[in-house]
């Protein structure tokens, strides 16, 4: 059977909805310092909402194991909180997954720019 495009859309809204819930509740109730620094950029919930992968990045990238077992203890806490103000027939497990598209996208720039400037002091034909 195949999806409608519906479906997808409801997952997508879902999936938004529990970022932005679990970024407020990161925030304001986990009182643990080590997530403090800690932003969500997307979440990924399996079609059934069993599963739900949550990923971050991290000012604190020197610490980044140490944030990482940070939201991983947090986790039962923030599924519980989640589900409070979340009415979804299955609460998903939360998964933190570190995102490094922000670290590669930072250093892809800085290549650009060492290459602009470059091309900038090298003489005309």
């Amino acid at each position: 059977m195949k999806k409608s495009s519906s479906s997808f859309a409801r997952a997508d809204r879902v999936a938004e909805q529990v970022r932005r819930d679990l970024a407020a509740l990161i925030q304001t109730e986990v009182k643990d310092p080590r997530v403090k620094l800690v932003s969500l950029t997307a979440v990924e919930l399996t079609p059934d909402y069993a599963h739900a992968k949550v990923f971050f990045t991290t000012l604190d990238s020197d610490h980044l194991a140490a944030v990482q077992q940070g939201l991983d203890r947090a986790s039962g806490f923030l599924r519980r909180a989640l589900g409070k103000g979340l009415h979804i027939h299955t609460l998903p497990q939360l998964h933190f997954i570190h995102d490094t598209s922000v670290e590669r996208g930072t250093s892809l720039s800085q290549l650009i720019d060492q290459a602009n400037a470059l091309s900038d002091q090298t003489p005309d034909d």
